[in-house]
């Protein structure tokens, strides 16, 4: 079957997501409502990489196999239920990548402190002298990294959005720091909150480990 991937949200997240999926074989395009940063489009460009800025061509988009798109866009987007309706599946990046390394995942979230805690964690590993990347919410994306450099151990900084579109990944250490309200206008409820952070876990195994704060309610 030909495999075909649309990418809405041409970001760093976006732009490092269609280099690995043009890497593995697929048949790309790049859809962002804004406008493309030059950075990202010369990438594109050099690696003719078709795509489309200030639009979404919904015939297009809606005739790949599978949808990643960037956690800034909510799942209630009118393109993003139409994918749905038809059984497209709309994946986050870090669902798409996470198949294409065997590197021991370290995934961080929490409210506040993510970037901190995943920043000292990186600096420590990168220490000890492993091979490790920085990722998700902070440095290079996760699959430009896997595409173009890819590492032994990956610590992963994870908003809410991001956890939304893992389905499979299962982390091998899961970290979840705090949860104080927030991003109430996209949840609705603290309870919806809540649970997206809890996503963090959601795949894990007795031979992974979760590791939260026991001190927050």
């Amino acid at each position: 079957m030909n495999k075909s991937i649309s990418i809405l949200g041409a970001g760093e997240s976006g732009v490092g997501t269609a280099i690995l999926a043009q890497k593995q074989g697929y048949e790309v395009f790049v859809s962002d409502m804004g406008s493309i940063k030059p950075q990202y489009r010369a990438e594109l460009e050099a690696l003719n990489i078709p795509f489309e800025e200030g639009k979404h061509s919904e015939d297009r988009i809606l005739s790949a196999n599978q949808i990643v798109k960037s956690p800034g866009i909510p799942e209630k987007a009118p393109l993003v239920q139409k994918a749905l309706e038809a059984q497209i599946p709309v994946i986050s990046e870090i669902e798409f990548a996470a198949a294409f390394t065997k590197a021991i995942l370290i995934g961080i979230t929490g409210t506040n402190g993510k970037t901190t805690t995943a920043t000292l964690t990186h600096h420590i590993l990168h220490k000890a002298g492993l091979k490790v990347g920085l990722t998700g919410n902070v440095g290079h994306s996760f699959a430009r990294q896997i595409a173009q450099e890819d590492q032994d151990y990956y610590v992963i900084e994870l908003s809410s959005f991001q956890l939304d579109g893992m389905e499979t990944v299962a982390l091998d250490y899961a970290v979840l720091l705090n949860i104080t309200p927030d991003h109430l206008d996209r949840y609705g409820t603290m309870d919806a909150y809540v649970r997206s952070k809890f996503r963090i876990n959601k795949n894990q195994t007795s031979a992974q480990r979760f590791i939260y704060c026991a001190d927050d309610e």
